[in-house]
């Protein structure tokens, strides 16, 4: 007999979601602390719990994750939204073996526009589209390896990688991330076997601890030069990692280092990219262009899932013409065109330039917003870089607890491990922006102790 029995109440979606669906980084449980979202507007999520501590009445909360920061637009954005209306009223998706549409081409043209550039490094000028940030990283440690083939480097199959780095959850990816403090650790056995640097030192870094840096990660790539095929590392903001960020020195010290060498440099851009630390992308920071790129998260304005892995014309042409002829990934749903046309979209509102001001003033609004958060005794440190904040305690967070008590204050967060930290949409007007940090600040103090 199906639908719900005579006299009792169809279940909620909470109780419904925790008997089939599993949550990211999160147990299978009946149990599981769970809102559902039934509206979202602006910087503005609706939510509705459904336990006996939060009973089933909406509240109104300030997305302060931009959805894993990803909507950087706001959500139901009218330009964002009218792009994906026109293109479903043409097609919504076609295979991209073979065939071409213009949403695509438009796509890579914007990007390798406002891709990084230098007088005397050669351009990003060529895009391969991926569904994800994680495939994209995928696809520049295959280019990568590929290339070192293709100009005589064979045995060159191996990373140098940071430290406290965080790339993504798929295979390749993980053998990148941080293999003893990162989430990665229960999959050793699955992983290649990279090499990995320190850590660069926090901002605000003097010159000996610089120094010492770069003559570690020297002495590393020196050794192992003959394994190695690329650096990879999150330019200025290690996002997952810790929301740690360092000197804008330490990217030109990799560039530096990896030309020594022979190697690639890959720029993981898909957490700083389009904006968020201050810059279109954290790379100009320090000037640097990387051999490789990797974009993704807010590429689309948080609405259709797309990533993007740009490289220079050399390394595109060079593997082109050695081996297989070809870069050895196809995903199904490369550059769907609804996601492409969302993307362009979004690319058109970031060309406006507004995002510059807006993330100037949201800085300004998280430092002097979470600055009273120093005076708790939880707290171990409070940084801000671009449009992200942090609160930084000195042990690991009560995520539940923390998550309840924002919500409290009309405040969306997702901690993870000892970090409560913002990354806002770029359209959070300024009393949205006291509200978030009075928000986080309250929280902090309620769950883990007032001074």
């Amino acid at each position: 007999m199906n639908g719900t029995p005579a006299g009792k109440a169809k279940p909620n979606v909470v109780d419904r979601d925790r008997a089939c669906l599993w949550h990211p980084y999160a147990p299978a449980s009946d149990t599981l602390p769970l809102w559902e979202v039934v509206d979202a507007q602006g910087a503005t999520l609706t939510l509705r719990g459904h336990s006996s501590d939060t009973p089933a009445k909406a509240h109104h909360v300030l997305d302060a994750m931009s959805s894993w920061w990803s909507v950087i637009h706001g959500y139901r954005n009218p330009l964002l939204d009218a792009a994906a209306k026109r293109q479903l009223a043409s097609f919504s998706h076609v295979m991209f073996g073979g065939l071409t549409h213009q949403p695509a081409v438009e796509l890579a043209e914007r990007l390798t526009a406002m891709a990084p550039s230098s007088p005397d490094r050669p351009a990003l000028e060529r895009v391969f589209l991926a569904d994800s940030g994680s495939v994209s990283v995928e696809v520049a440690l295959k280019l990568a390896v590929q290339y070192q083939s293709a100009v005589g480097r064979p045995g060159r199959q191996k990373f140098l990688a940071l430290r406290g780095g965080y790339h993504g959850d798929t295979t390749g990816a993980m053998s990148v991330c941080d293999p003893v403090d990162g989430m990665h650790s229960a999959f050793q056995g699955l992983l290649a076997k990279n090499v990995f640097a320190p850590r660069p030192p926090a901002v605000p870094a003097d010159a000996e601890a610089i120094l010492q840096w770069r003559q570690a990660v020297e002495t590393l790539a020196a050794e192992n030069e003959n394994e190695l095929a690329a650096i990879i590392a999150e330019p200025i903001l290690q996002g997952a990692g810790g929301m740690f960020a360092y000197p804008a020195e330490c990217l030109s010290i990799l560039r530096e280092i990896a030309d020594r060498h022979g190697l690639l440099l890959i720029l993981d851009e898909i957490a700083t990219g389009f904006g968020r630390t201050g810059e279109m992308f954290a790379a100009e920071h320090a000037g640097v262009v990387p051999d490789i790129m990797c974009v993704g998260k807010a590429l689309t304005g948080g609405y259709l899932t797309l990533a993007a892995m740009l490289c220079t014309g050399d390394i595109a042409r060079t593997v082109s013409k050695q081996g297989a002829g070809a870069l050895l990934h196809g995903p199904t749903f490369m550059a769907n065109p609804l996601a492409c046309s969302v993307a362009n979209a979004s690319l058109s509102i970031l060309d406006g330039g507004a995002w510059r001001e807006d993330v100037a003033r949201i800085e300004y609004g998280l430092a002097n917003g979470l600055a009273t958060a120093r005076s708790l005794n939880a707290v171990k440190d409070v940084r801000t870089i671009g449009a992200v904040g942090v609160i930084e305690l000195a042990h690991d967070v009560d995520v539940p607890a923390i998550t309840r008590a924002a919500i409290g204050h009309g405040v969306w967060i997702r901690p993870f491990r000892n970090l409560v930290y913002t990354m806002p949409p770029y359209i959070t007007r300024s009393a949205e922006i006291e509200q978030i940090t009075a928000g986080m600040v309250a929280a902090v103090a309620e769950v883990h102790g007032a001074p």
